[in-house]
């Protein structure tokens, strides 16, 4: 019998359109879906306790033969609203920089817009599970997810790390990717881009599944994240991982 290919993401509402696809086409009775934080997917992957997963493209550095095996993932070309520095001061006035725990990608892209576009020396502090309550005074913090789309009306300063990178370099971003670290089944791999362009087909049917009050949803998916992952969004992730290597 052959083993069932284990695949991994995390459950945010960005990621939802691409599950529901993996659900509702009938991908969910060939693999195993294991969920967890962003960070935590590249040691998975490394260990080889799973086969695929949605990774924070950051993390593809440190895995040995890491290539991206479809046409869709987590992009933006603009705001993209859920990865934003958030602080009660102007960043000029910014001292230091809580970075979240949940995700490489979005705390180097940050790192990277600090030193190279905004040109803001600050301190960086690790954050821990609570760490949005130690955001005050002249300390921001980046947060990422379905928690940054909550956050947008408690503080003043929110900059969307999306369109501060396309204000510097004109390119589209891509957050995260379905990424191997093995070669998949060639059959496989075509089932599972059908299962994700499926659910980028039917974001009513998702919203109607994850009621959310504090941001518009389909904003959300049809404005503010871009699913597939073109040529544009290809050279903007070139550039990326060139910087933050």
């Amino acid at each position: 019998m052959t083993p069932r290919i284990k695949v991994a993401a995390v459950s945010y509402l960005n990621t939802k359109p691409l599950l529901y696809g993996i659900e509702k086409s009938g991908l969910i009775n060939e693999i195993d879906l294991v969920v967890d934080y962003p960070s935590m997917l590249a040691k998975r992957l490394q260990e080889g306790s799973i086969d695929l997963a949605l990774l924070p493209v950051a993390a593809m550095h440190g895995i040995k033969g890491a290539h991206i095996v479809s046409d869709y993932g987590i992009a933006s070309d603009g705001n993209v609203v859920s990865v934003a520095l958030f602080s009660h001061v102007p960043l000029a006035d910014v001292k230091s920089v809580y970075l979240d725990y949940q995700s490489r990608t979005s705390v180097k892209l940050a790192q990277v817009l600090l030193q190279n576009y905004w040109k803001q020396e600050v301190e960086y502090k690790q954050a821990d599970e609570h760490f949005i309550d130690s955001i005050k005074g002249d300390t921001a913090g980046v947060i990422i997810g379905d928690r940054a789309l909550m956050c947008l009306p408690d503080f003043e300063y929110a900059y969307d790390l999306s369109a501060a990178w396309k204000a510097w370099t004109g390119l589209d971003f891509i957050f995260a990717a379905w990424v191997a670290n093995k070669q998949l089944p060639a059959d496989f791999l075509v089932k599972f881009n059908a299962a994700n362009a499926f659910g980028i087909n039917h974001f009513d049917e998702v919203i109607a599944q994850n009621p959310f009050p504090a941001y518009d949803l389909k904003t959300y998916y049809t404005k503010n994240i871009k699913y597939f992952l073109d040529e544009g969004k290809r050279e903007g992730l070139k550039r990326f991982m060139e910087l933050s290597a």
